[in-house]
């Protein structure tokens, strides 16, 4: 069985839609947008520890706590 990537949500039609793949996740909420103008979101449920750490690093969140102002990724205030 193939591992759950993401978790698509509707909350004006009240969808819900799990993919094994990104790609069609993504898919899934343009189709959607398209289709019906709702702005569905996702939840990833794991990415490569890499990848968490790079966007933690960034500042990617939004949360001043969950940054590294001194790595070479943080973004600050662009």
């Amino acid at each position: 069985m193939a591992e759950k990537r993401a978790t698509v949500t509707c909350p004006d039609c009240d969808r819900r839609e799990t993919f094994d793949k990104l790609a069609t996740a993504r898919s899934f909420i343009e189709t959607h947008r398209d289709e019906t103008g709702h702005e569905a979101t996702w939840d990833l449920h794991r990415l490569d520890a890499g990848v968490e750490r790079a966007g933690r690093e960034a500042g990617v969140c939004g949360r001043p706590e969950c940054t590294a102002e001194d790595s070479p990724l943080y973004l600050g205030d662009r």
